[in-house]
């Protein structure tokens, strides 16, 4: 079969009314990599956001031994974090796991359960990573991108990158750096616990990243949107 091609497309007006880029989904790594780095030409990492009443999550699980991606995107009340809206999409797995090119096995079942939501978010947590990523591509940063929506990559490991360890206290963050570059955040979300990696995923800055994922957080480790997402991927 040949391999898909590569090349992106800019659409003004997308499915949820916002500009997004399109392109074929190839299953090939260099294929991917070349999709990565067009698409990385059209971020943006400043402030384009309107008013935040709606907080989406989105998070990835599996079935069937990894053959079925079970995928959940939920919407809470930005203001009481009040879930509002939970949605489950089941596709078949389109590729196996790739370091560096997640967001290709997972985003086809972020989209279909995007597409069942009655709310639509003004803001979408990523389960992922944003721009901290080598390819400045991750899975937030993508959705952002095709969808048109604004993201945050709101990771439990470090992809790429250097840091300083943060301060052991709720709030406190040092800058993930990579090539002379700051990447994203490295957030003490509670005492005591394992940092989160934040980064800018789609239209927005990362002091506002930081500031909506401290928002979002209650007396655990990831915030409300993750954890709510989480449950439902994972059907725990």
């Amino acid at each position: 079969m040949p391999e898909s091609r590569s090349e992106v497309r800019v659409v003004e007006a997308g499915p949820y009314g916002h500009r997004v880029i399109e392109h074929d989904w190839p299953h090939e790594a260099r294929a991917c990599r070349t999709v990565q780095k067009a698409l990385a030409t059209h971020v943006n990492t400043t402030d384009d956001l309107p008013p935040v009443r709606w907080l989406g999550g989105v998070d990835i699980g599996f079935e069937d031994g990894g053959q079925t991606t079970r995928a959940a995107a939920v919407v809470l009340d930005a203001h009481t974090l009040e879930v509002v809206d939970t949605q489950l999409a089941r596709v078949p797995t389109r590729m196996p796991y790739i370091p560096g090119l997640l967001s290709f096995r997972e985003i086809p079942g972020a989209l279909a359960a995007l597409e069942r939501l009655t709310t639509l978010p003004d803001l979408i947590l990523v389960d992922g990573h944003g721009i901290a990523h080598p390819r400045r591509l991750g899975v937030a940063t993508h959705l952002g991108l095709v969808t048109g929506l604004p993201t945050i990559g709101v990771a439990k490991k470090r992809l790429t990158g250097t840091h300083a360890e943060p301060p052991d206290e709720r709030g406190a963050w040092a800058e993930l750096n990579d090539r002379d570059e700051t990447i994203g955040a490295v957030l003490r979300s509670r005492v005591g616990v394992k940092p989160i990696f934040i980064s800018p995923g789609h239209r927005i800055g990362l002091e506002s990243a930081l500031s909506f994922t401290m928002s979002a957080l209650t007396r655990y480790r990831l915030p409300e949107t993750t954890r709510v997402a989480d449950k439902l991927a994972s059907n725990r």
